[in-house]
């Protein structure tokens, strides 16, 4: 026989009823107490790690650095590029091509400058060509490591004027030499941003996963962009 009233509610319904009152009371009072902006700034960071696609932990790249205009006389001397072997090569002016190709210079270790273009650190997409093939000659290539290079790795490029630009790379990819279009390699990834590409030619890209396995030579490219000026130091006196 049942003796509760109808209607009336359980003791178990009546506990269950005020721990959900306590537990609700509990996060607003702890809400209040959040910093202004505390959980817009915790889903602001989930997003964007969610957005860019990089694991947690992993590092943001670097922030662009605005580019540095060079006076007329300014030159880029010398390129180091630690990870892909380039250490200190020399740098010299190079005239393209008709068809705007640009050929690296004859001497293997050096690197030439593409002279229609901007140089590096300045707006736009600054070129440099040199030899990636192992059998350049007597010297070792200029480039002949850049397909190890891996994003995130740094180039320093220092000027005439003792000043230096440093670069942050995006990508590297590979190339068949006859699908190498070095117009589209020219083109500027983010506008008003500072640009550096470094071409290797003579590559054999067999092996390496890029669109020329056919044995023939190919072409590395290394993409990079501005992050870092260190003015021309003046000693004292």
């Amino acid at each position: 026989m049942n003796d509760e009233e109808p209607g009336r509610p359980r003791p178990g319904q009546l506990f269950t009823g005020v721990t959900w009152a306590v537990l609700l009371l509990g996060l607003w009072m702890w809400g209040r107490d959040l910093p202004a902006g505390g959980a817009a700034a915790q889903l602001a960071t989930t997003g964007d790690i969610a957005a860019v696609g990089r694991p947690w932990g992993r590092p943001a790249p670097p922030q662009a650095h605005a580019p540095v205009p060079a006076p007329a006389e300014v030159r880029p001397r010398r390129i180091t590029l630690g990870a892909g072997g380039v250490r200190d090569a020399g740098i010299v002016e190079r005239v393209p091509g008709r068809d705007g190709a640009l050929a690296p210079p004859a001497a293997a270790d050096l690197v030439g400058r593409y002279a229609d273009g901007p140089q590096p650190g300045e707006a736009g997409a600054a070129l440099l060509v040199g030899r990636a093939d192992a059998d350049a000659g007597a010297a070792p290539a200029a480039f002949r490591s850049l397909t190890g290079v891996k994003p995130g790795e740094r180039v320093a490029v220092r000027r005439s004027d003792g000043s230096t630009v440093r670069f942050t790379v995006e990508d590297v990819q590979l190339f068949d030499r006859r699908h190498f279009d070095v117009h589209r390699v020219r083109a500027v990834r983010a506008r008003g941003r500072a640009e550096l590409r470094l071409i290797g030619s003579g590559v054999r890209p067999a092996g390496h996963g890029s669109r020329g396995s056919h044995g023939g030579a190919g072409v590395v490219v290394v993409s990079a962009y501005l992050t870092g000026y260190q003015p021309r130091v003046h000693s004292p006196g």
